[in-house]
């Protein structure tokens, strides 16, 4: 691969970036079950007490947002056999692949002990191969164009593997009267396929250049980020807009089981959802090369804002529109997952200039701390507010007022957050002609 060598403008052989995406999708595979799928596994068909089983994933969950600053700054310092983004990935792979299997496929009778063991060996295990993989795929090529392609490579392996879960559970159950169980099944899955994806990409997929003349301590490395008014400014614009999706995703199945009365459409709009944000992934490719990335990302926020908002007038029986809807914001989610991370390498560019060091893991390490608060902050603000609201889903039929909250809160509060991303990178610095500048003086 020609940029591991130096190169600046590089179009990587498709084959290279299939092997570098293959791992993804095992790794998106494992990421949804862990808090959408084990607490209902853990509680109803183990037996586990509910709130015993909540706890410990908050635990987990804690654990998580603090390995991520350390695992970032540890992939930047390996210099074990492999390189240091290869070499500290693969390193991470029997830990991920056995807690994955041990969790999602527990014998008869466990306790919480067992919960907490693998459960926090995978959040361990998640973090320590995401983080060396995402800064792999980073610094695999210095070109402006280049890094969306791969970065597209790479979610569209994402899209794939998440949904293969979210179908997996429901095709085969996840109750232990199922002939097979989708838990199961997703445990083969990570405990197969995460070892081979990632030995092949370790084979064939080069070790990056590492374009650093000096390394610098934790502290510096901090002190350097909170200098990067690019990175800080990108960040707070991918924390916007990840707080903006999050509600709606929170708020989905109460959306399509109450305000559109349909619970059974619930499985299907989400596969639509995600099956067109696969399709979404290359528009946002050849966006990026026709205009700059920020200004697509910012077109794409912008067309989601106009037609997401329209859910907001839909009512009992309005499937059609919804699905309509359904196929334009999943075709549009392709910009949110593709554009920001290759965005990300560019800010890190500018950092590596000024600094000396290249240090993409931590700077994914903020980037993933950013996603979860993102998700956490909305969790935290939702469901208060459509307590407020009077909407409660233990009532059979809610309130038209509790109904119309429902509505607002879903589809025109998201609004207000991705004004302020599109705010934010409207005039983004970092274009194809800025980004060739910071590399010349790489």
């Amino acid at each position: 691969m020609g940029e591991a060598s130096g190169g600046t403008a590089y179009r990587s052989q498709a084959s290279t970036l299939i092997l570098y995406a293959l791992p993804a999708f095992p790794l998106a595979a494992l990421a949804l079950p862990i808090f959408v799928i084990v607490p209902t596994f853990y509680s109803e068909v183990m037996g586990l007490p509910v709130a015993a089983v909540g706890g410990v994933l908050f635990a987990i969950r804690l654990l998580d947002a603090a390995s991520d600053p350390i695992f970032g700054w540890l992939a930047d310092r390996w210099h074990g056999v492999g390189g240091r983004r290869r070499g500290f990935f693969i390193a991470s792979i029997p830990v991920t692949a056995s807690a994955a299997f041990m969790l999602f496929w527990p014998p008869q009778t466990v306790g919480l002990g067992y919960l907490v063991l693998w459960g926090g060996l995978l959040s361990l295990g998640f973090t320590w191969t995401s983080l060396p993989y995402t800064a792999w795929g980073a610094e695999l090529s210095s070109d402006y164009a280049e890094r969306t392609r791969i970065a597209a490579f790479r979610e569209g392996a994402t899209l794939i593997g998440t949904l293969a879960a979210i179908s997996l559970p429901f095709v085969f159950g996840t109750t232990a009267s199922s002939g097979a169980e989708g838990l199961e099944t997703i445990a083969l899955l990570v405990a197969v396929m995460l070892p081979i994806t990632s030995l092949a990409a370790f084979v064939f997929v080069p070790e990056p250049v590492n374009r650093s003349t000096r390394q610098l301590g934790l502290m510096q490395s901090l002190v350097f980020m909170s200098r990067n008014r690019s990175f800080l400014r990108l960040i707070t614009a991918f924390l916007l807009n990840g707080f903006a999706n999050a509600i709606p995703a929170t708020l989905f199945l109460y959306f399509v089981s109450e305000r559109l009365g349909a619970p059974e459409w619930r499985g299907p709009f989400l596969l639509v959802y995600f099956a067109c944000a696969m399709l979404g992934v290359p528009l946002a490719a050849k966006a990026a090369r026709r205009w700059s990335k920020h200004k697509a990302w910012s077109v794409a926020m912008l067309a989601t804002c106009a037609i997401f908002g329209i859910s907001g007038f839909l009512g009992d029986g309005d499937l059609v529109a919804f699905g309509a809807i359904c196929v334009c914001t999943g075709l549009l989610l392709g910009f949110d997952l593709v554009l920001p991370p290759s965005m990300q390498a560019d800010v890190i560019d500018t950092d590596t200039a000024v600094s000396g060091s290249q240090r993409s893991g931590m700077y994914f390490a903020a980037w993933a701390l950013a996603t979860k608060l993102s998700l956490a902050t909305a969790v935290g603000v939702t469901f208060p507010v459509l307590s407020l609201l009077g909407f409660d889903p233990a009532q059979d039929r809610p309130s038209s007022d509790a109904l119309n909250g429902l509505s607002m809160l879903y589809a025109w509060a998201p609004i207000v957050p991705k004004l302020g991303a599109i705010g934010l990178m409207w005039r983004f610095p970092i274009d194809r002609v800025a980004q060739r500048e910071v590399v010349g003086r790489i």
